[in-house]
């Protein structure tokens, strides 16, 4: 996982970056909620300079899924 992706997702979720892998999600962090979330797609987007679907929004339940919806989108994450 990029560096840059980490360090955005254990910047806004308050957690330090040896805590995220591709599993973790809202049960696994307990500062993702969702306002904190928002903040992060926020993030996500003005760096990978992206936009995201509301439904793609709600399929996110762990760090894969950003992963994978950042992917379709065509944004360098490794």
């Amino acid at each position: 996982m990029s560096s840059n992706l980490l360090n955005i997702i254990a910047n806004v979720k308050e957690v330090q970056v040896k805590e995220i892998d591709d599993e973790s999600g809202p049960e696994d962090i307990e500062n993702w909620d969702s306002f904190k979330g928002l903040i992060l797609f926020d993030e996500l987007e003005s760096k990978f300079n992206v936009k995201f679907t509301l439904n793609e929004l709600l399929t996110v339940k762990k760090i894969k899924d950003i992963k994978r919806i950042l992917s379709i989108h065509g944004a360098s994450i490794d």
